[in-house]
């Protein structure tokens, strides 16, 4: 059994929200000839294959490469916290209703996790509550900042705590990387900003006193925890060194916070991997591959695959971790 717990849908037809609005860059699909468009508003943001929305093509592709089930959520641009709260909430009941529904289609090969409006955390509350106790979602898919306010502000803190009295899983994925607009050449939003977002997203939830508050969150980060598993001895040598700036609201070293969160195993190298089992230990990586982007695992799992593993940890990272996250039956 194989579970890849990084992969990203969009419905085949969308509203075309910045006509509805009347404002936003909000994404829509246009289909020509043969060709996936993504829309920014009335500019192309991005070409897709089939396999980013279309069931049947995705699951050909999983039996190519030995995958289960995947874990579906939407693309992080579609995450719309820039949005009038309510209008967020549209497009986040509409992405959540379409992978319930692919999902329902589907229920041996794909697990749908949601989006929520986290510019407004009511709402945001309220839409969890629903992917949780109406659509039957074990989780929900967030962004490392929003609208660049970080996860451990205090504002935030209703939203993981219903999180934690829900039971429901957190799958945190980088999105509107800061200084994006001054590194745009040679891809580096998506080279240098994802990880580094990442990793401000883990400092904010150790550091704003998040994971302490709420120690039974069950959270999980792309691209193996970013960059923080490789900047741990910095961060831990500032949070000694300047306690005046870095323990302000926990005093409780980041190092301990190691093991008790989840990343996936996408890092693309034998030797980080190697650091991360030993950072993070063999009970708290799964497999994600980013499918279907070109950026990710193009055979997902194959570097978790590579390893000289016993037969327990072979499946715990293939599977066993990913059901203990989401709190699934496996």
């Amino acid at each position: 059994m194989k579970i890849d717990i990084h992969t990203h849908i969009m419905p085949d037809h969308m509203p075309n929200w910045v006509q509805k609005f009347g404002y936003g860059e909000f994404i829509h699909l246009e289909h020509r000839n043969c060709t996936a468009c993504m829309m920014k508003g009335d500019k192309l943001f991005r070409e897709v294959e089939p396999n980013c929305f279309n069931p049947e093509s995705r699951v050909h592709d999983m039996d190519e490469t030995g995958v289960t089930m995947q874990v579906l959520s939407t693309i992080p641009v579609l995450f719309n916290y820039w949005a009038k709260p309510k209008d967020g909430l549209e497009t986040s009941r509409f992405f959540n209703d379409h992978i319930a529904d692919t999902v329902s289609k589907s229920p041996s090969r794909f697990i749908g996790i949601g989006t929520v409006p986290l510019q407004d955390v009511e709402l945001a509350i309220g839409e969890m509550e629903r992917c949780v106790r109406e659509l039957g979602m074990p989780g929900i898919e967030i962004g490392t900042n929003v609208n660049q306010t970080n996860l451990g502000d205090p504002s935030l803190l209703p939203f993981f705590a219903a999180a934690d009295r829900l039971g429901c899983a957190l799958f945190v994925h980088p999105w509107e990387m800061m200084g994006e607009k001054d590194i745009q050449k040679y891809w580096l939003p998506w080279l240098v900003g994802m990880p580094a977002e990442t990793t401000r997203a883990i400092c904010s939830l150790i550091f704003g006193g998040v994971l302490e508050r709420f120690p039974k969150l069950r959270i999980a980060f792309a691209h193996g925890g970013g960059s923080f598993p490789y900047t741990i001895g910095r961060i831990e040598h500032g949070y000694a060194v300047r306690p005046d700036l870095v323990q302000i609201d926990n005093t409780i070293t980041p190092r301990d916070y190691l093991g008790r969160f989840w990343v996936d195993s996408l890092v693309h190298d034998a030797d980080a991997i190697g650091l991360l089992r030993k950072l993070m230990g063999d009970n708290r990586i799964c497999v994600g591959s980013d499918y279907p982007f070109p950026l990710g695992e193009h055979h997902p799992g194959s570097l978790v695959e590579s390893l000289e593993l016993d037969a327990a940890t072979r499946d715990a990272f293939l599977y066993q971790n990913a059901c203990e996250w989401l709190q699934i039956k496996c």
